[in-house]
């Protein structure tokens, strides 16, 4: 769905209104970062106004560091900021928006990053991984990446395996094999806005199954695939993004059930799957039916852009790489060398571990700063998912904005109109514990704030 500025409530000239709109959207979630915005064209003629005016407020955008623009493609939001590049815009001292893992001092990450690539460099120098290398990883690099998935899967195996730049890719490289323009995926009813962004770039229309407090309703995801005949479900089965809901060993057997009883096909997002190891993922039900994405953004850091890939079969995988090598080329060699290295010599899993430790640290803060508030987390999940009363979700994010607190609306995850009243806060983000008590002690005193007086602070 494209972006339509609400510009009916704000002051000032029409193109700072546009402007003023974009930044409060992005603040509150509603338009995430890399998505797409609509032409000066498209949107000149969504809102009735003429071009220049449009024209005038991108360019205005652009200045304030909110949206970038690439030649030939249009306009994005800004990969690396959600504030204005003026001293008049709110700061935002707290970024509690990306969920991200922590990176404790027990982690050595530095440390070990150096070591790491000194012994790549021992081993075969750095040079090595700076040409083409083969889409979808080596041999050894796909071995090494079936035997750490063994753990949790025990039928991973190197034949099926596809080592990705990040689990987006994957994502969009799937949606382009399972489906086409109109074609149904379903979805939980709050899903990752990486899957939105692209099944709207290609046209594949998302449809959400209504949840609770556990994950996805078995039956109505069985009603969903009668009524819908999906092409494939997509679900984050363990610490869901944004509830933290984890399915039980029975609901995961009944969505196995009804997945292979619809002939359909499970894209299993397993992205905190390794902070709750002893979950065992879907795939192990349905192999044959499931593709299993299994990244180290969450479990060790973003950049690192390393994600593991499960096909059903050697075909699905030989197709993959091929898919991967068209939209970009090979996964990063030098990250993917740094990683294998890291399962190989045990570094990752202490790594992992350590992060994991501190996840369970900040849950276990977060609940004492937030006692008597509604909420909803996972014991080692980076973020937590707050259930906002009625009275105080409008402008709930601008105010917390307002003061320097960024947290996602439950809007950029919804997949249908009546988003619950709830915003999902990254406790991972903040640079350390007393940054993160700082953010909470803010949210606890909003929320206990009369709304009328919120709206006016």
């Amino acid at each position: 769905m494209e972006w339509i500025p609400t510009i009916s409530e704000l002051d000032g000239p029409l193109y700072r209104r546009i402007v003023d709109a974009m930044e409060s959207d992005i603040g509150s979630g509603r338009l995430v970062r890399g998505q797409q915005l609509p032409t000066h064209r498209a949107l000149a003629r969504i809102l009735g106004i003429d071009l220049t005016t449009v024209t005038r407020a991108y360019s205005e955008a652009r200045h304030r560091g909110l949206i970038e623009a690439q030649v030939g493609r249009g306009s994005f939001v800004s990969e690396t900021t959600v504030r204005r590049a003026t001293e008049s815009a709110p700061e935002v001292r707290i970024d509690l928006s990306m969920n991200v893992p922590p990176h404790p001092l027990e982690a050595q990450l530095d440390d070990r990053i150096l070591q790491g690539l000194e012994a790549i460099r021992q081993k075969s120098g750095l040079t090595a991984f700076l040409n083409y290398l083969q889409p979808g990883g080596s041999d050894s690099e796909r071995q090494t990446g079936a035997r750490w998935l063994r753990a949790r899967v025990p039928h991973a195996a190197a034949e099926r395996i596809v080592v990705y730049p990040g689990t987006q890719t994957i994502i969009f490289n799937l949606l382009m094999r399972l489906a086409g323009r109109d074609d149904v995926v379903l979805t939980e009813a709050l899903t990752f806005p990486g899957m939105k962004a692209a099944a709207a770039r290609l046209g594949i229309r998302l449809i959400g199954v209504a949840m609770d407090k556990e994950g996805v309703l078995p039956d109505e995801l069985k009603t969903a695939c009668r009524v819908h005949k999906p092409k494939a479900v997509y679900l984050i089965p363990t610490l869901h993004n944004p509830t933290t809901a984890t399915l039980s060993p029975a609901r995961r057997a009944a969505v196995a059930a009804t997945i292979r009883a619809a002939g359909t096909i499970l894209i299993e997002d397993d992205a905190y799957g390794l902070l709750a190891p002893s979950v065992s993922p879907i795939a192990n039900l349905i192999p044959e039916r499931t593709y299993l994405a299994t990244t180290l953004s969450k479990c060790i850091a973003p950049a690192l852009r390393v994600s593991y890939l499960l096909t059903p079969d050697v075909a699905a995988q030989e197709d993959m790489c091929a898919r991967l090598q068209a939209a970009a080329q090979m996964p990063p060699p030098l990250m993917v060398a740094l990683v294998t290295h890291w399962i190989e010599s045990g570094t990752a899993e202490r790594i992992i571990a350590a992060i994991r430790s501190e996840a369970i640290g900040r849950q276990q803060l977060a609940a004492r700063a937030l006692k008597g508030i509604n909420f909803s987390a996972g014991r080692a999940s980076h973020h937590l998912w707050l259930t906002l009363p009625e009275s105080r979700r409008e402008g709930f994010t601008a105010y917390l904005l307002r003061n320097g607190l960024a947290v996602v609306g439950s809007d950029a995850f919804a997949m249908n109109p009546d988003a619950p009243h709830a915003v999902r806060v990254s406790l991972g983000a903040a640079r350390n514990r007393a940054q993160l008590v700082e953010g909470l002690q803010v949210m606890a005193s909003a929320l206990r704030m009369p709304s009328a007086q919120r709206q006016v602070v």
